[in-house]
């Protein structure tokens, strides 16, 4: 039972980023833009929310509403640094595939030459512990607070409530509606009075403030106990694409995918734990490659089910309806 607890503890804090940017490049994906800039606009946010921390970490506020501050402004870096594309696919109708690449080559330089030049490093640590030991009283609940209530994150119940929110404002909303619209047939939106490009600059956003909350939540819960703003979130941006896609657009089946992919990354650190997996000897790498080869073989198998937007990519012209 030990092994357990320790596999979903430690799974929660690295399916939570998943989860979040995954979410934010569905509701771009909804609006009819493609987000590759999901890795750029991850880091984006984790870099300010950790810059945030560093400057205030010697306050005497409490550390979880600093995290809960440090993920407004990850959230608003995210939602600032999203409009570049949204510019670009909106008004400028370019290509949102070379776009996005273009963002994610550009942010890993320029913080790498911010930080060399302010702080002589990769990226910013700070000295703060976010760590939850145990939740009071929560905690006490047998079997249920043991796993979810200790050894965990604020960022974990943050992450299920965005979930939450995101399925309502998907599929219980207007702006669900017009957004899910614009993204299958933006003319016949259009002919009904719905501003196709408003509602992608929301979609694209949106997907901005999931993606730097959730380049926030990756430094907290993953590189260290502390927080870091690194160069690079493991290409985690990109894993959430795979995780978008195998959720078929949809939050909840986007939730399984991320708790499947974040567990098959939390075992390949937890092998010494688990005797049969040590016994047969295998190299530890391939476990570490394990997420990823899945992600691949998941994609292959499901890529001729997968039903995308279909307006998805395309930018909207108003004279071809």
């Amino acid at each position: 039972m030990d092994v357990i607890y320790y596999l979903i503890q430690n799974m929660l804090p690295v399916a939570i980023p998943l989860l979040l940017v995954a979410l934010g490049g569905m509701f771009s994906e909804r609006s009819g833009v493609v987000n590759i800039a999901l890795e750029g606009i991850m880091l984006f946010g984790a870099f300010f929310g950790a810059l945030f921390i560093l400057n205030v970490q010697d306050s005497s506020i409490n550390p979880q509403l600093l995290l809960l501050i440090g993920m407004i402004v990850a959230g608003a870096a995210g939602i600032a640094f999203s409009m570049l594309l949204a510019y670009a696919a909106v008004n400028m109708k370019a290509n949102q595939v070379i776009s996005g690449t273009a963002m994610n080559m550009f942010i890993p330089a320029a913080i790498l030459l911010f930080s060399k030049m302010s702080f002589n490093s990769d990226g910013i640590t700070t000295d703060i512990s976010l760590y939850i030991r145990e939740v009071p009283l929560l905690s006490k609940i047998p079997v249920i607070g043991d796993l979810f209530f200790q050894n965990t994150y604020l960022t974990v119940y943050i992450g299920f409530l965005f979930l939450i929110i995101s399925t309502i404002l998907l599929y219980k909303t207007k702006f669900g509606l017009r957004l899910r619209a614009c993204g299958e047939h933006p003319h016949a939106a259009d002919s009904v009075g719905i501003n196709v490009s408003k509602m992608r600059y929301y979609g694209v956003g949106l997907s901005g403030l999931l993606g730097g909350i959730g380049g926030y939540f990756y430094s907290v819960g993953i590189l260290t106990s502390n927080i870091s703003g690194h160069t690079g979130v493991a290409g985690f941006g990109f894993l959430a694409l795979a995780v978008m896609i195998f959720g078929q657009w949809q939050p909840i089946k986007i939730m399984f995918a991320a708790l499947f992919f974040a567990f098959l990354s939390t075992l390949a650190y937890s092998i010494p734990l688990i005797p049969f997996l040590q016994n047969l000897g295998i190299d530890t790498t391939y476990y570490k490659i394990l997420p990823y080869f899945a992600t691949l073989v998941v994609l292959v198998f499901t890529s001729k089910k997968s039903r995308a937007p279909k307006a998805e990519g395309i930018p909207y012209d108003k004279g071809l309806r």
